[in-house]
């Protein structure tokens, strides 16, 4: 039903005339929209992957399952075509079977999960949803007309639900889709979705296309919340979604919501769409804005590390501006004395109205960055600018960077502010330095015997270090020993770590 009110109202927008010269005959002017729309899809279709994913532990037998909860997100590829032979020499119908069911490649291999994905980058970079690929043990991308390959992941993070993969054997002549800003759009502008749902594309065809209106903007799924420390959850829940009469299902995450002028205005997710099943369309995850920095540092195969305050929110329903209620001792907010009870009105120029606003500004602004704060007693009364250098959030859940800092000694570390990990921690002080996060094993570290759970690095061969990019500045200093001051639970200690 609603396709044809959509189609009418197309009609009814380009025949409208700027002169009576300019008007088109009805039938020529419904010419045009199917040939801009057909068009349309033809241009981003070989953009459009179908995504094999497979979830068995069966790869062990063949030397090929990546390492369990390997962040580096190393998947590799799965070699049929020898272990099919050597199953055929030994003629063993059995072990040939398994190699054709674990087979992603194979044209005839019907997946046991699938999912979409849109080409980002010439060099085989590939963005979906990381549900997709969450704990797959292989991953198959495959093109229109049947050219494909294998993939590792690149980079994904649980918060945003994105993930980035890397072919390991792109095909020459990869196009990847023109972003636009998704957070930019309008309820009635028209829209193209391009997905494979139901597994379209797991053979040679190519993706479906479903076209629609955006009917809402910056929708999310469940009422917000109140502390910064519990929005932990998926940015969908901040009211960033872009609602569409588009229809999207299963296999449709991962897929391209697109303009009428080709730009990817949104990553379309059937997960997202879960709370509200009922609804006779889907959802897309927006481009641009906050969403687009995410992006970017999953392309670079890099971990999201999301942006940390250090307040308390009120819980009055404010018409502007959020009141502060409290900070947390040790955070960017105390150390700018960040005063309770005045009201945020605005970060980075952009007006926050709502908690989620400031949620998703602070969040996506990301650790280590510096943004400004306007603060002001009333939330229409005269502001005064506090420049923040944000701390890291902690995000629960597993994720995945191909590129990590170095672990001089055998260690890698993370922000202070990341020992705040729940609600009823939300009073807990942040200490000063940097927290170890892993102990590679059989590195010097490990060897040390001492309790590197809980512990904090407060100074690198005598230099104060309070984030990780100054402790890692300090370690790739000189060749001898690492000399560090540490706190434990047990108290104060200095360890001496070689460095290889």
């Amino acid at each position: 039903m609603y396709r044809t009110a959509v189609a009418c109202g197309l009609l009814a927008l380009l025949a409208a005339p700027v002169s009576a010269a300019d008007k088109l005959p009805p039938d020529e002017t419904l010419a045009a929209i199917q040939d801009a729309v057909t068009g349309l899809i033809e241009r981003a279709s070989p953009s459009v992957a179908c995504l094999l994913v497979s979830r068995s532990d069966a790869y062990k037998q063949f030397g090929a399952l990546p390492a369990a909860d390997d962040p580096s997100g190393h998947l590799g590829a799965f070699d049929a075509v020898r272990f099919r032979k050597e199953a055929q020499d030994r003629h063993d119908r059995t072990r040939e079977a398994l190699v054709n069911r674990l087979d992603l490649a194979g044209p005839t291999n019907v997946p046991e999960s699938f999912g979409s994905g849109i080409v980002i980058g010439e060099a085989g970079l590939v963005l979906t949803n990381y549900h997709v690929v969450r704990e797959a043990t292989k991953v198959y991308v495959r093109l229109p007309g049947g050219k494909g390959s294998y993939a590792d992941v690149h980079a994904a993070d649980p918060r945003s639900d994105l993930a980035v993969l890397k072919m390991l054997a792109p095909p020459k002549g990869l196009k990847s889709l023109a972003l636009g800003r998704g957070d930019d759009v309008r309820p009635g502008q028209f829209v193209l979705a391009l997905t494979n749902r139901f597994a379209a594309g797991f053979r040679d065809t190519g993706p479906s296309a479903d076209w629609g209106i955006v009917s809402a903007v910056r929708t999310r799924q469940e009422p917000s919340r109140l502390e910064e420390q519990e929005r932990g959850k998926k940015l969908y829940q901040l009211s960033t979604l872009i609602e569409t009469t588009a229809k999207l299902n299963a296999g449709c995450s991962g897929g391209a919501l697109l303009n009428m002028k080709g730009e990817l205005i949104g990553i379309t997710s059937s997960l997202a769409a879960t709370a509200n099943s009922d609804a006779p369309g889907g959802f897309a995850v927006p481009t641009g804005g906050a969403m687009q920095r995410i992006i970017e540092t999953l392309k670079e195969g890099k971990e999201v590390e999301y942006g940390f305050l250090g307040v308390t929110f009120s819980p009055e329903a404010l018409p502007e501006g959020v009141k502060i209620l409290g900070v947390t001792t040790g955070s960017p907010a105390e150390q700018k004395r960040l005063p309770p009870g005045q009201y945020i009105v605005k970060v980075d120029g952009v007006r926050i109205r709502t908690n989620d606003d400031l949620a998703l500004a602070i969040g996506a602004a990301l650790a280590g960055h510096t943004i400004k704060l306007e603060l002001a007693a009333t939330p229409d009364g005269p502001t005064r600018e506090y420049p923040v250098t944000l701390a890291k959030y902690y995000v629960a859940g597993p994720f995945i960077a191909s590129v990590r800092p170095p672990a001089v000694g055998g260690l890698r570390v993370d922000y202070a502010s990341t020992v705040i990990k729940t609600t009823a921690a939300g009073n807990m002080p942040i200490p000063e330095g940097v927290v170890v996060r892993e102990v590679l094993p059989g590195s010097p570290a490990e060897k040390s015997n001492v309790e590197w759970d809980r512990a904090v690095i407060t100074r690198v061969n005598g230099r104060a270090v309070f984030t990780p990019a100054e402790y890692y500045e300090e370690v790739r200093k000189g060749t001898g020993p690492l000399e560090l001051k540490i706190k434990t639970r047990n108290g104060e200690d200095t360890v001496k770590l070689e460095r290889k």
